[in-house]
Formats: structure tokens, C-alpha cells, sequence
């Protein structure tokens, strides 16, 4: 039987607040299967975020291990991790991260600057990655002059530059109206579906329903699907 893409075991984030220890993780073992596309879900304050965090190399764990595709995350020094999150992960934010004296196209392509690709490399493939979540016509458009949901697409696209094997998105619908949040619940499927590991936090129930995998979160420990539901009603 293969290992799965991604292996956490006893993981663990601890911070300290003035004199008591918060403990963000407090010994999560999970499994990710390669090509799955996973939905974590807890409320605010239960560890969702700081888990993606620690996937994506941004952050070091307290304790535990964290494996992904046969390395150790929590065994790297900061250039290997540097050199992993812009080999092998493209993430997404709840607030877009966008540069606002940037357009879309230059948006797109700034992470293709430490990349080593040319200005016309850059250019050629923020174009085409614009097209490929629908806004081709936009790349010249700033932030101010996009919807959330166009902002968004354009976060998307550029978590796409670098070809990553993850996927990570932080509450990516969390600042949208209903409709442009199933949209870009569609497109996250989509990625997934091109071939794609993604992973999402989120507390939004819709979606539950694109995920082949789910985490349930409350208080840093991983829980099941009833345990979270019975203590949601509470």
C-alpha cells in the first residue's frame, strides 16, 4: 500500500498568551490522498487555518511530523522551504493578497519573478492562466476596478503560476456574496479535477458538497463528523 501524499502525525502548534499556553493543535494525526480534494471545517479559534499554515511550510509546528510526498516539512531549514512552497504550493486567501498598484496580468505573474522567467515568459502565461478562470478581458484591470469575486479569480490564477501539485485556500469565499463564492467553489473543483491536491478551510457548509475528503476541527483536535454537528447545536 502506497503512503498517502500528505501524513501528519501528533502535530502540534502552541502559542503562548500572556501567561497560558494556547494549544492551536493539540496532537492531529490526518491523512491526504494524492489527487483528493479535502475540506476542513471548524469554527473560528479551532485550528483550521493554523493547519494550512503548517501545510504550506509558512509557519513550523511546536511538535510532530508533517510528510509531504516523502519529505519532511517539519525537518527543513527556511531555504527548503522557501524552495517548497514555490515549487509545490499554490495558496489562496480569504483577502485576495493582491497588489493594488498592480493589473491582474502583472498580479498573475509577480511570483514568476523569482522563478527565473523572462518578462515574456511572464506575460504569455499570466495571459493564458487569466483565461483560464475567465478573465481574459481583465488583465489590464487593477484591484479597485474588480469585484471580489474577479479579485479572487485573479489569487487563483496566480497560485496556478508555478504548476503546484497543493492547493491551499484559506476561507477563499469568506469576503464573497453567494454567487461569486459558488463560483469559485466550482473552479477550486475544476483544479481538483485537472489532477490537483486541494485543500480548503473553510466554515462555509456549501463546500462540503465538492469535497471527496473532510476534516472536522474543534479546539485543535480532529473529530468526526458527528462529534462536530452535536457540538455546533450546543
Amino acid at each position: 500500500m502506497s503512503s498517502p501524499f500528505i501524513r501528519i502525525r501528533g502535530l502540534q502548534k502552541h502559542y503562548q498568551m500572556g501567561g497560558v499556553t494556547v494549544r492551536a493543535l493539540d496532537g492531529v494525526d490526518i491523512d491526504i490522498p494524492r489527487q483528493t480534494f479535502t475540506v476542513v471545517m471548524g469554527p473560528s479559534g479551532s485550528g483550521k487555518s493554523t493547519l494550512l499554515y503548517l501545510l504550506g511550510g509558512l509557519d513550523r509546528p511546536t511538535g510532530g511530523q508533517i510528510e509531504f510526498d516523502g519529505q519532511r516539512l517539519d525537518e527543513m531549514d527556511e531555504n527548503q522551504l522557501a524552495l517548497f512552497r514555490r515549487k509545490a504550493v499554490g495558496f489562496i486567501f480569504q483577502s485576495y493578497n493582491l497588489i493594488q498598484s498592480m493589473n491582474a496580468a502583472e498580479n498573475v505573474g509577480f511570483p514568476m519573478q523569482f522563478a527565473g522567467f523572462s518578462p515574456k515568459e511572464r506575460a504569455a502565461r499570466s495571459l493564458d492562466l487569466l483565461a483560464r478562470v475567465s478573465l481574459g478581458d481583465r488583465s489590464l484591470h487593477r484591484p479597485s476596478e474588480l469585484s471580489g469575486g474577479q479579485q479572487q479569480r485573479v489569487a487563483i490564477a496566480r497560485s496556478l503560476v508555478n504548476e503546484p501539485s497543493l492547493i491551499l485556500a484559506d476561507e477563499p469565499t469568506g469576503n464573497l456574496d453567494t454567487a461569486s463564492g459558488a463560483g469559485i467553489m466550482q473552479l477550486l473543483s475544476d483544479l481538483h479535477k485537472s489532477g490537483r491536491t486541494v485543500l480548503v478551510v473553510s466554515h462555509d457548509p456549501r463546500m462540503v458538497r465538492f469535497a471527496t475528503h473532510k476534516i472536522f476541527l474543534l479546539d485543535g483536535r480532529v473529530v468526526s463528523e458527528n462529534e462536530y454537528h452535536a457540538a455546533s447545536l450546543e
